[in-house]
């Protein structure tokens, strides 16, 4: 028998794992994980990440959280070729978190512009292009390749009419979004969520509060369908998913912020049934998740006119009430939130 080369490597079919000859045995590979960050990331596991947003003011701060822990949030970095946003959604794969849109303090108002981070590290955003036209309150969700933004309102305040319009973007690649379809009907202040073969667009106002729930299929271009209905009504509703099961915060029915949580199965279509509620009633709140949680952060409060700081959290292949995760390191709300193991991934 010829002498085996240090370094070779095999697949030990009787344990099913692969090995290195370390020139005297064959060692199986051990896998280790980077810590993410410290104080709320810092062990291995999905990273999420909200960025942007209300906080009495305008922030162009992002935090993030490790989703398989509990504990408070860290500063990530900023916000930068738009600054400071409120209304601004997110969304991601499973190593950029990218914003689009949003409004910027006067006198800037409305903005059309897509940054990205990388997610596994902490710094500021990076110019990744421009949405076709300046949108704010709209909703977004993605799989690994395809970021989708729908709804919202168009152009620049005062007069910014609700849109049915879907874009999307390339999330690997950088550039400018290209139109995907419409959705069933004009949106504003929904959420969305994603499988990796569907995205799912819950609630909003046109021009009242609705319930409806409308999909796509991300891989293919063309325009919404029905999906079923919410067990409500919902406006500032946000949303996040595993593969199977999109769990939605409903946030405001008037005349009063809820707190209620539905879920749908998302590979069928169908009504919407209650899933429990979180642990503080606001709206515009934001949502990521990883396989098995779902992770609900700050959020605006009216009439008191205060924003959240709590950090909450489901099991998603379960049902029941949320519970406490953290605190964000500021109370804020109309914030865009993502992870690195959604479940469009």
């Amino acid at each position: 028998m010829s002498e085996i080369p240090r370094g070779a490597i095999r697949f030990n079919t009787d344990s099913n794992k692969p090995e290195l000859w370390d020139g005297s045995q064959w060692a199986e590979f051990q896998l280790s994980y980077v810590g993410l960050g410290t104080g709320g990331d810092t062990g291995p596991g999905a990273r999420g990440l909200t960025g942007g947003g209300g906080d009495g003011g305008y922030t162009s701060s992002i935090e993030y959280f490790n989703i398989a822990s509990t504990g408070n949030s860290q500063s990530f970095g900023d916000l930068s070729t738009s600054g400071a946003i409120q209304f601004g959604v997110c969304c991601s794969s499973s190593t950029r978190g990218v914003w689009a849109g949003g409004r910027a303090p006067s006198p800037t108002g409305t903005v059309n512009t897509i940054q990205y981070v990388t997610i596994s590290s902490t710094g500021n955003a990076t110019s990744f292009g421009i949405l076709n036209d300046k949108r704010e309150y709209h909703t977004s969700c993605s799989n690994s390749t395809r970021g989708i933004f729908a709804g919202g309102n168009v152009g620049t305040a005062p007069t910014q009419p609700a849109t049915n319009n879907i874009q999307y973007i390339t999330i690997p690649s950088t550039g400018n979004s290209v139109t995907f379809g419409q959705l069933t009907r004009t949106q504003e202040g929904g959420g969305g969520a994603a499988s990796p073969t569907r995205g799912i667009f819950f609630g909003g106002y046109i021009p009242s509060a609705s319930n409806i729930i409308d999909f796509i299929t991300i891989s293919t271009l063309g325009d919404a369908q029905d999906f079923g209905d919410l067990t409500d009504n919902g406006i500032g509703v946000y949303a996040c998913a595993n593969s199977t099961r999109a769990v939605i915060a409903k946030g405001y029915k008037s005349p009063a912020n809820i707190n209620n949580i539905d879920y749908v199965t998302i590979a069928t279509t169908g009504n919407a049934v209650d899933f429990g509620d979180r642990t503080t009633i606001a709206r515009y709140g934001g949502a990521c998740s990883s396989s098995t949680r779902g992770v609900f952060s700050g959020g605006y409060a009216a009439p008191t006119a205060s924003y959240s700081d709590v950090i909450d959290y489901i099991t998603i292949l379960t049902q029941g009430n949320a519970v406490d995760f953290g605190d964000l390191t500021t109370a804020r709300g109309t914030t865009g939130s993502c992870s690195n193991a959604h479940g469009g991934l």
